[in-house]
Formats: C-alpha cells, structure tokens, sequence
C-alpha cells in the first residue's frame, strides 16, 4: 500500500492583475463633482479600455513533488516566491489553474491570522466550529477540549468573540486546534512569527510530537533555524517554481546563494512608491554609498558602509524615529539602530525635509548575505513604515581594504569587528 498522502502534478496558479493609472488620488468630493458635471461617459470609456491595464500572472509554474506520510517538509524562498499560494492549493482554499493535487487524509491549516475562524463566534464555539470541518464528532472534539485550552493559554477568554482577541492570542487558539483535532496532515505558514518567543518554542516541541505520531508537516518558515531543526527535508521555491528538493541543509545552502545580492534603484523606487499613506511621514529615498559613492550590488567588509534615508516630515511629531534592523542569511536579528539613540525622552520633530545617516563601521560585518530593513514609527503609536520595511539584500564581499584581507582561513560567524588587541613579552625562557 503507498505510503504517499499528497501528490502535486504539474501545480500552475495564475492571476489577473490590474494596474491603475497615474492619475491622482480621487476623493468622495471629486466623485460627487463628476456627477453633477455629467462625466460619466468618461468613466464608460474607462471601462471599456480596463483590459489594456490587466496583466496575467502566474504565481506557480509546473510544480510537481510527492510527500510520504510522517514526513516533515519546510518549504521556504523569498517572499513572493509563490508558499503561501502553494499551501493554499494544498489546503483546498483555492483551486489550480493547471494541473492536479491528490491528498490522502484530513488536512488542517494555519496559513494566516484569523483562518478558519469566524470572527463573532467564541474561542470555544470556534473550537467546536473547526473539529466540525475536520470531519470530527462533538464527542471526539469534547476529549481533546481541555488539552487545546490548556496549550493556548486563553482559558479567560473562551466565551469572548474572537474578534476581540489580540494578534497573538488569535494564533495560540488556532494553533492549539489545528495540532490537537488530531488531522493527518496539518499546513502552518509563516504565522507562527506573530507569536512570542516561548510559544514558538512550545509550537515546534508539538510538530515534532505530530510527526512522532505518524502525521505529515508542511511548514513554511524564512527562519532557517526552525527549518534545520524540525524538516529532514525542504523544497525550495523561486518566481513560482521548484528548484531544489532534497536534504534540509542542502536546499537551504542552495537557498542562500539564490538570495539576489542587490535591489536595483528602479526596485527601491517603486517599493518605496507602493508604501501605505502616512498623515506625518513620507519616504523619499534610501542609498547605500561606500567612499562617498552609491552601491547597489556587493560592498566591501573593509569600508564603512553609509545609510542614507531621506524623507519628509508632514506635521510635528512627537517621537518621530527612523531606524533600521540588519538580519543574517538565516533571518535571525543582528542589530536595531534608531536616528535618536542619544535623544532624552521621545523628540519633538517639526515639519520638514530630512536626511538622516548612519555608519556602519569597517570590518563589522563577516564576507556573506545580509538583509537590511528600513523602518520608521512613531513611539508607541503606529509604524510609519510598516513591518518588514524597505528591504534590502546585502552582500558583503571581503576585500583587500579589509585589516584581516591577509588571512587565508574564513572569517567565522555572523559579524567580525576588529578589536584593539595589546600582546606584551614578559621576558626569555
């Protein structure tokens, strides 16, 4: 009897996508006003030329792969890849444009905050909500409800509509129902990142106990750490594609050196163009310069590396801050640097045109892959920038600039400062 419970087949997904015009923002007085002045003919026309402003795209390209039963599969790849579109395909969410799925068993996912739930249900009445859809008896959800409460933590909050419930709270629930309702195959996405640290602890303790039991992962993560330790195996997707399956630390080796070493300044531009209006804040320009120049690709171990945010402050501002995080290749946090490190209380920032720039001093960072994120909040009230922020890729190269460019070995670990080092003789044998 095969031991196979999922087979993808030539899996394509493709989706419309429509682009607007570059005309300014339309406000209910501008509509209200084209109304009166009869331009709905122009509107019309708008509509009948909508198809030129429509572009297919194709999230999945031709992917194929089996999985056995028990099996614990990361799937990983930068962000658009094609994951999430992926599980959902798995998940039954939605359906192929080509190609087939054949799955053997239950499957219970958890793709995104609020999946499964209905918002004005009670965190116990979703429980009984989600066992229902697994196929599950009220008898069999009563035995595991108890174990469910107890591992999410929200035994206050049971008769409370979800809708009220924090980020956090929300996965903890919907977590502790998908691992315990008992599904053969249970799907988890890169949610479990809204969670705290001891909670992620807690959720991967409990995969390894569902692969222990003879039931399948499928795990999409960007944290490299979690993957290593809990898949034997890992798929690697890029621009919709498969192109690597085998051994976790291999596909993952395979997954850094795919990681693009620059964004190029169209990129930026245009990530930076598609960010959320901010009443105070606006983003203008992001640079990287190495001796006074722009760098855009690989920059050098042995020079400082300047970061240059320029940016627009709208109306004054009490706690305005501009920051940034630096990640390793394996999205662990290195470091967070704020414009106002040295600033007493929360500053009071006027409006205005602003450039604010940090250093990031010579061999500091190691010869590999990098991800800087730029970020803007103000204290305690909202992000400006919203999280991940502009991200952008970095690749350290070590050169002959370097102070340990005369070393034949690697350097070892994530960041490599020089320190000043005194060696004394004390005297002859």
């Amino acid at each position: 009897m095969s031991n196979i419970v999922i087979k993808a087949e030539g899996i394509s997904k493709s989706y419309l996508i429509g682009h607007k015009s570059n005309e300014r923002y339309m406000a209910l007085r501008d509509v209200i006003a084209n109304k009166t002045r009869g331009l709905w003919s122009k509107m019309h026309n708008i509509r009948l030329n909508a198809h030129k402003n429509i572009e297919e795209f194709w999230a999945l390209k031709n992917i194929s792969f089996e999985v056995q039963q028990g099996e614990r599969i990361g799937i990983i790849g930068r962000n658009g890849a094609g994951k999430s579109t992926l599980l959902k395909i798995l998940s039954r969410i939605t359906e192929p444009t080509t190609g087939r799925v054949s799955i053997k068993g239950r499957v219970a996912s958890l793709l995104e905050v609020g999946t499964g739930f209905h918002p004005e249900l009670t965190g116990r009445e979703n429980i009984y909500l989600n066992g229902a859809i697994l196929g599950m008896t009220r008898r069999e959800i009563k035995a595991k409800f108890d174990e469910i409460v107890a591992f999410a933590e929200v035994e206050k909050f049971l008769d409370i509509p979800v809708k009220r419930y924090s980020s956090g709270m929300y996965v903890r629930l919907a977590f502790a129902v998908a691992a315990h309702l008992e599904p053969e195959i249970l799907v988890i996405d890169e949610v479990l990142a809204v969670g705290d640290a001891q909670f992620q602890k807690k959720c991967l303790g409990k995969m390894e106990e569902v692969e222990k039991e003879g039931r399948t992962v499928l795990f999409v993560s960007h944290s490299m750490q979690a993957i290593r330790g809990l898949c034997q195996r890992a798929i690697l997707i890029e621009a919709g594609t498969v192109v690597a399956d085998g051994k976790s630390d291999e596909v993952i080796q395979c997954y850094l050196q795919v990681i693009p070493k620059a964004k190029t300044p169209e990129l930026l531009e245009m990530m930076i163009r598609q960010l959320p209006f901010d009443p105070a804040f606006r983003l203008e320009s992001v640079r990287l310069l190495q001796s006074g120049l722009p760098v855009t690709s690989s920059i050098s171990n042995g020079e400082p590396l300047e970061i240059e945010v320029s940016y627009q402050v709208l109306e004054r501002t009490i706690g305005l801050r501009v920051f940034f995080d630096l990640y390793d290749n394996e999205n662990s946090l290195l470091f967070r640097s704020f414009n106002d490190e040295y600033a007493e209380g929360a500053p009071i920032v006027e409006p205005g045109r602003y450039v604010s720039r940090a250093v990031i001093t010579a061999d500091l960072l190691a010869p590999t892959n990098y991800e800087l994120r730029i970020l803007a909040t103000v204290f305690n009230v909202r992000m400006c920038i919203p999280y991940p922020g502009i991200c952008i890729p970095l690749y350290v190269e070590r050169t002959g600039k370097s102070n340990r460019a005369y070393m034949i070995e690697p350097i070892r670990g994530k960041l490599a400062p020089v320190f000043n080092w005194t060696t004394n003789c004390l005297g002859g044998l």
